[in-house]
């Protein structure tokens, strides 16, 4: 008998200390309103950054927050935004932190802007050198994209473009003669289509209003790019990118 009383404190002692070696899960200590702002604290060097709108949504900014969403925000030590989001309206005073722990950055997908923005990052975060190297693979992806597309010819075709994608088309220096959206189309920016000789109607994903263009312009190509990553983690918006120039480059 008193040799299983001990088989069974020595069975619970190990039960024990395996519980306490066993680590809880961490709080991430960097929350972003979406996979997009999230993307630029990546290329900032910053790892591990959750989000709060589901990058799986058409539209990620007009995500309605919850209880549990500001809980996160709050357990967090900072939170990026890009203050357009829906979420930033609602939240109110139900944020609990102080105005260096909220960060606020400008979400366009140039070259010039991702360099500022994810500078602005590192700087905050001490991640320089990883900033440097990871802005430097974005940029290239970019400004390869630039010589495929002249060398396909493209560049001297007329553009019309979505005003959330022109910063992207121009830094692949494609020649953009009108922008329209993110409103549908009116009839004057439909007659100009219609006149214009129009080659690539650039659109966007996340609230497409280019497809009337076709019914003035039949022989024009509609393009249809992203602006806001479909998932979160490493080289989210490089890959996002890479995939817009692919889907030109068709």
């Amino acid at each position: 008998m008193k040799r299983i009383v001990v088989l069974v404190l020595a069975a619970l002692l190990s039960f024990t200390l395996f519980a306490q070696a066993v680590p809880e899960k961490q709080e991430s200590t960097v929350v972003a309103s979406t996979a997009w702002t999230a993307a630029f604290a990546d290329i900032a060097g910053v790892d591990n950054v959750d989000f709060i709108a589901p990058a799986t949504m058409t539209h990620p900014p007009e995500y309605e927050i919850t209880v549990g969403d500001v809980q996160k925000i709050n357990n967090a030590e900072y939170f990026l935004y890009a203050g357009y989001e829906v979420m930033m309206k609602s939240m109110g005073t139900t944020i609990k932190k102080d105005e260096s722990a909220l960060i606020h950055i400008q979400t366009n997908n140039s070259i010039e802007n991702v360099r500022t923005q994810s500078a602005k990052l590192a700087a905050i975060f001490g991640t320089e050198a990883e900033n440097k190297a990871r802005f430097a693979t974005y940029e290239e992806g970019i400004l390869d994209g630039k010589k495929q597309v002249a060398a396909k010819g493209l560049d001297k075709l007329n553009v019309y473009c979505h005003a959330m994608q022109v910063y992207l088309a121009k830094d692949l220096g494609l020649n953009v003669v009108g922008t329209f959206g993110p409103a549908p189309l009116t009839a004057a920016q439909l007659a100009e289509i219609a006149k214009g000789e129009i080659d690539i109607i650039i659109d966007n994903i996340h609230n497409p209003v280019a497809p009337p263009a076709l019914e003035v312009s039949p022989k024009s190509r509609i393009v249809t790019w992203r602006n806001l990553p479909g998932r979160g983690g490493r080289g989210t918006l490089e890959e996002m990118v890479r995939s817009n120039i692919a889907e030109l480059l068709k």
